[in-house]
């Protein structure tokens, strides 16, 4: 017996058919998929983490080169020495704590909920380095990055990345002349955890004051760069109850 095509309900049952087998393709090949994924956003964070703390392939003034794919796993075991989980002054280790989320773990905190947040120990050189991954809002979506410090509460490096600010303005917070000024400045203003502030008219354009919490602002992107200066300080205040322990030391 011939199939009527014209009638709508052929249209209903074909188009549902469609729906079907489309889904459960795409379905097949996202679970194909993942463990690639999940491997790719895993060499990613190991990646922003070595270059908060000055491990990069760096060579021209304007690059943002990160240690390749190939080897990050064996630089990220040779250079973090200890990973973290944080609640309040106390710490413990924990395998693999820089893969928590982040941003899930600050909503909590930020709730008064009980928060596992990761910090990283990192030495190079013989100098120790502390690295808190960062998570915040920028002008049109997240923000996010790692500040990397010293027991002094100097920074040794940071690394920002954004998900969808305006190009050529507030995306520039990903470039070395964004980031490198971040370098030596202390989040500390006497004893109080101040951070750093992106701020305009910082009358200090080559950032050579690196007393004055303070780095100059992106042109046209103040609302990114007002949505950097709160990530920074509210995570320092997240972690505020750890860091006094290690300037007491």
């Amino acid at each position: 017996m011939a199939i009527n095509t014209e009638k709508n309900s052929y249209t209903v049952i074909f188009a549902v058919l469609m729906v079907i087998i489309v889904g459960s393709l795409l379905a097949f090949v996202a679970s194909g998929l993942k463990p690639r994924i999940d491997e790719n956003e895993r060499f990613e964070k190991q990646q922003n983490i070595l270059y908060a703390m000055g491990v990069n392939q760096n060579e021209g003034d304007g690059d943002v080169s990160f240690v390749p794919t190939t080897t990050v796993e064996e630089q990220f075991s040779k250079f973090i020495t200890s990973q973290l989980v944080l609640e309040g002054s106390e710490a413990v280790e924990k395998e693999d704590a820089y893969l928590i989320d982040v941003q899930k773990e600050i909503a909590k905190a930020k709730n008064g909920g009980n928060a596992e947040l990761p910090l990283l120990i990192g030495e190079k050189d013989g100098e120790k380095f502390y690295i808190i991954p960062m998570y915040g809002k920028g002008l049109w979506d997240a923000i996010w990055g790692y500040i990397s410090l010293d027991e002094n509460m100097e920074i040794k490096g940071v690394f920002f990345d954004h998900k969808g600010e305006t190009p050529g303005l507030g995306s520039n917070i990903n470039q070395r002349f964004f980031m490198d000024d971040f370098k030596g400045e202390s989040v500390m203003d006497g004893n109080t955890y101040a951070g750093v502030n992106v701020a305009k008219g910082n009358n200090d354009p080559l950032n050579n004051d690196k007393e004055d919490n303070a780095v100059d602002a992106l042109a046209g992107a103040t609302i990114t760069g007002n949505g950097v200066t709160a990530m920074i300080k509210e995570s320092l205040k997240l972690y505020k109850p750890y860091l006094q322990t290690i300037r007491s030391n």
